[in-house]
Order: structure tokens, then sequence, then C-alpha cells
């Protein structure tokens, strides 16, 4: 994965995310594990792993300091293949990061990456999200997977703690969607993302409990 350095250092600098050579070489390694796990544990239709490098590495360094405090427990709902909590984890070693899925061979990989790195401040879980109850709530809950921002919100708002944040990784911002918001979450911030080598539209939308409003008529530009 070693020719893929300079690229990954070219989009971290177009996203303003430092990179120490540490760093660096965990994003290439655990970019080497996904490509050698996924024919056999289908982790993305992504195949080439030049494309897993943009599509999915630096797609996740997009949001790496929009995702609340440095040191927040985050929960990434939905891993997969670790996105965008592997990516999170590495940027930010202090913060606590919970990688939650419900597939087996996901949730496999995704323990092999922790420990091989290996990355100290990833605690893994095999558990559907509403049935994962943790000691304590996250500051923050982040997912790049679900089909809707309805349903994550309220698959998983027994996961954050008061005063905590959603983050919902999308394409076009889907404004339906937000219009369909369960009463008391509100949307506090959107931020639009421009990620090197994606032509395609992608928003980070930042939720948060709330007074009931009307959602279309208050995202913030």
């Amino acid at each position: 994965m070693e020719p893929f350095r300079p690229r990954l250092l070219e989009a971290a600098a177009q996203l303003s995310v430092e990179l120490n050579a540490e760093q660096q070489d965990l994003l290439l390694e655990y970019l080497a594990m996904f490509a050698r796990w996924n024919a056999a544990y289908n982790l993305s239709a992504v195949r080439d792993p030049a494309q897993m490098l943009e599509r999915h590495i630096v797609d996740s360094l997009s949001v790496v300091n929009l995702c609340g405090g440095n040191a927040d427990p985050l929960v990434d709902v939905g891993s997969g293949g670790g996105l965008p909590g592997i990516p999170l984890a590495i940027v930010h070693p202090q913060r606590p990061v919970t990688l939650l899925d419900s597939n087996g061979k996901k949730t496999r990989f995704l323990f092999q990456v922790a420990t091989t790195l290996p990355l100290p401040n990833v605690t893994v879980v095999n558990e559907r999200v509403e049935a994962f109850r943790p000691r304590s709530g996250f500051a923050a809950v982040v997912s790049r997977a679900f089909a809707s921002i309805a349903d994550m919100v309220s698959g998983s708002e027994h996961l954050l703690a008061p005063g905590g944040n959603f983050y919902a990784m999308k394409g076009k911002l889907p404004r339906d969607e937000l219009s369909a918001l369960p009463k008391g979450i509100k949307v506090e911030r959107v931020h639009p993302l421009s990620v090197p080598g994606c032509d395609a539209d992608r928003h980070l939308v930042v939720l948060g409990r709330g007074e009931d409003s009307d959602n279309l008529a208050t995202v913030p530009l």
C-alpha cells in the first residue's frame, strides 16, 4: 500500500487533517487489511484498493474534525468495515471509539483490525443497535450506513448521552428525511463536504435533542 501514501497525504492536506508518520502507516495498513479481507467478508462492493482509498478512507477523513470533541466517547452505528470509525480512531487516538455492528463476519474483521494495528481506543460490539445497552451514553453517535436519518435516530437514540449529537453522513442533502425526524430531534447544523476525488454531493448532518420544530425550515446551510 506504500504507493498510496502520496495520495493519502495530498487528500489529508486538502481536508486540513494532519497525519503523522504513525497515523499514515496505520491508515495504509487498515486499507491493506480491508482489501485483503474484502473478498471473503464482503465488506464493500468496491474491489479496487485505489478506489477504496478514495471512497472509504478519504471520505471518512472528511468528517474526523466535525464529529464533536476529540476525546468524547463515540459510537459508529452499523460500522460495517469500520467506516468512519477506524479512521476516526486513528486520527484521534485519545478518543474512545465503539464500533457497533450486528454482522458477525464484519465484527470479526473489526476485532482483527483493532488488535493487529493495534488500536487500544477501539471497542468492537457484535449486537443489533436496538439491543446494545452500554453502561453510559455516547457524546457522538455516528453513522455512514443507515438507509434514513429517521431510522438512525429512532434505532439509536438510547445510545445518546445528554447534550450529545447524532452525526449522519449522507450524499445529497436529504430534505425528505429531515422532515420525517422523530419528535424532539432537531437539525443543529449541516456541513457540505468537499471530499477530494469525489464529484458527488456529500453532507454531514448534525442533530440533537430539542424542541419539536419544522426541521426543513430550520436547516442551517
